[in-house]
């Protein structure tokens, strides 16, 4: 009887610690995915970098949790500020990064309720500064060089709306994307050669406001050449 007792407090004792080595402990490995300056689809375990609006997704990517009970905390915070600009609880979260600087974003996992937190993979979002350049002519002439007024810089711009208009202020065409731009028609038709202006009002990541005001050449018998020698 003895035997049989020191036997079952054995297999009492070691039986937790046998399931863990059978099932493993739950754990995390979280990743980042999210699409670069060149629109490509990145994914990451630590350092992010890009331009505004910077949409990331993150993923705790758990293993190991079956007859478990786990929960996350995603939590965002600039560096060197002393309270989170957000908290989320989901297993997978979405965050759009419009401010300029670095946010450091940790996951803290828990296994089952009343357990400690799991301090997991801290990432690095690094936001540009902003940039906003106008060029000052362009040529829709039908060659593949310059036929859409644009601009031809641009980074971590969070607001944008753009005009043109014409010498007696009439508007021609407006935009809201900083990637687009005018293609030199007003109400589907070309527009004469000559002198436009552009007004753009805008705001960066960073907080700079732009406020940009300049002429336009429209330059139709402008063809761009090249050389061979």
């Amino acid at each position: 009887m003895r035997t049989i007792r020191i036997f079952l407090i054995i297999w009492a004792t070691f039986l937790p610690v046998w399931c863990l080595a059978q099932n493993g402990y739950p754990s995390v490995s979280p990743t980042a995915t999210y699409l670069n300056d060149e629109g490509v689809e990145t994914e990451s375990t630590d350092v992010i970098n890009g331009q505004a609006p910077l949409t990331v997704t993150f993923r705790a990517n758990p293993s190991d949790i079956e007859g478990h009970n786990p929960s996350y905390e995603w939590h965002f915070r600039m560096e060197g500020e002393a309270t989170d600009m957000a908290v989320r609880y989901e297993e997978d979260t979405e965050y759009t990064f419009t401010t300029a600087g670095a946010t450091r974003v940790t996951l803290f996992f828990k296994p089952d309720a009343g357990e400690a937190a799991l301090d997991s993979v801290v990432f690095t979002v690094t936001v540009s500064e902003s940039k906003l350049i106008f060029p000052n002519a362009f040529s829709p002439n039908g060659d593949e060089y310059n036929p859409i007024f644009k601009a031809k810089e641009y980074q971590s711009i969070v607001e944008f709306h753009a005009y043109i208009f014409n010498r007696w202020g009439q508007k021609l065409y407006d935009w809201t994307d900083p990637a687009g731009g005018w293609d030199g028609t007003y109400n589907g038709k070309d527009v004469k050669e000559g002198v436009y202006f552009l007004l753009c009002k805008a705001k960066g990541a960073d907080g700079r406001e732009y406020n940009i005001k300049k002429d336009v050449n429209l330059l139709r018998g402008y063809m761009e050449t090249t050389s061979d020698n």
